[in-house]
């Protein structure tokens, strides 16, 4: 481990080395990928940097501890080295956490679908309230969200809402959301005051931009037809939405929120590669089936995740068992406590799996 950290400190000085020479920014693609790697290496040498001084202060404690003889200066000197040995094991922790290998797409965008599962229009009003949950929480990190399509039951529920989150790391957060999301609650509609359970599917998707995977045009076909819904000149006037087929998958992709053509097909194309990126990611992840399963969350669609009951005001993540006495705060986008529990559990994990390797 020691070997490698130090190979990351020289690796660092070659990097704010090129990035004061004169004409770095010339190459704005050398630039870019010069500053993001310098972002990664950055926090891992400051840890070791801290260690090393720890130990020094260790060494320099325990040698003039052997020549001092005032009490006090003694008590001062120990107290010196407790608090250092002390430190050096929190970063020891931290350095082998992030010396884990990093996920390739925790900086991107989001891509997010919800979708309602059993439990008809009581499912879609669900849906409804996690999509506000999600947005609520892109709010409190100032991240940027925009609709890509929906389809509404009618009476505020939505069967189906495809939404973006942009944000520097907004992956890396809400990559633990993908599965089946289950509440319990009385619904408006039932007389006899029963509880009944509804289930909605999220998928968490990392944005894929041509770089990450190359689209052949010639797979995909386009269909234009008269967007429908609530008012706007648009609708039923103009054939703005757009329907986009992937051919050899059979995947369908329809939006119609934008009033120019063009906005619609972009966003539908964007859809799209996303989807099969992560296609492509599954089928990595499979591959990698026993490294999967020692991880907190597959990703997997079937994977019931969490459990929201209402007339309990309990939250649920059956992955890590964490039960949570709080579902207005969390539905009302408090999500920090499940997401830093979920991260933590899959970084013992993988620390773990490592160690038994």
């Amino acid at each position: 481990m020691f070997d490698r950290l130090e190979d990351i400190l020289i690796r660092l000085a070659e990097i704010l080395n090129e990035l004061n020479e004169p004409n770095v920014a010339n190459d704005t693609a050398r630039f870019q990928k010069l500053m993001k790697e310098q972002s990664d290496l950055q926090p891992i040498a400051d840890a070791y940097n801290e260690y090393k001084e720890c130990k020094q202060t260790v060494e320099d404690s325990l040698s003039m501890l052997e020549d001092e003889h005032d009490d006090e200066m003694r008590e001062m000197l120990k107290e010196e080295l407790n608090d250092s040995k002390k430190r050096i094991e929190e970063l020891e922790r931290e350095l082998k956490i992030l010396l884990l290998p990093k996920d390739p797409n925790d900086s991107k965008n989001v891509i997010v679908e919800i979708r309602g599962g059993a439990g008809g229009d009581e499912a879609a009003l669900f849906a409804a309230e996690i999509y506000r949950m999600y947005v609520k929480y892109a709010e409190s990190h100032n991240w940027k969200t925009e609709m890509l399509s929906l389809n509404e039951n009618g009476i505020g529920g939505f069967k189906e809402v495809t939404f973006m989150i942009n944000g520097n790391g907004a992956y890396s957060r809400l990559k633990y959301e993908s599965g089946v999301h289950r509440v319990q609650r009385v619904p408006e509609t039932e007389s006899g005051g029963r509880i009944h359970t509804s289930t909605i599917t999220v998928a968490i998707m990392p944005e894929a931009e041509e770089i990450d995977f190359q689209l052949d045009m010639n797979d995909c076909k386009f269909d234009v037809f008269r967007a429908s819904g609530n008012g706007g000149q648009c609708v039923n006037t103009t054939d703005s939405a757009v329907r986009l087929t992937h051919i050899p998958t059979g995947i369908v992709i329809s939006c119609q929120d934008e009033k120019s053509q063009l906005k619609n097909k972009d966003k539908a194309l964007k859809v799209l590669r996303s989807r099969l990126y992560d296609m492509e990611l599954e089928k990595r992840h499979d591959a990698e089936a026993e490294a999967r399963r020692s991880q907190v969350g597959t990703g997997d669609r079937s994977e019931k995740i969490r459990t929201y009951n209402f007339p309990q005001g309990r939250v649920t993540d059956h992955r890590i068992k964490l039960t949570l006495h709080r579902l207005d705060n969390i539905l009302n986008g408090d999500l920090e406590e499940i997401i830093d529990s979920l991260i933590a559990a899959d970084q013992a994990a993988k620390l773990s799996n490592l160690q038994e390797q």
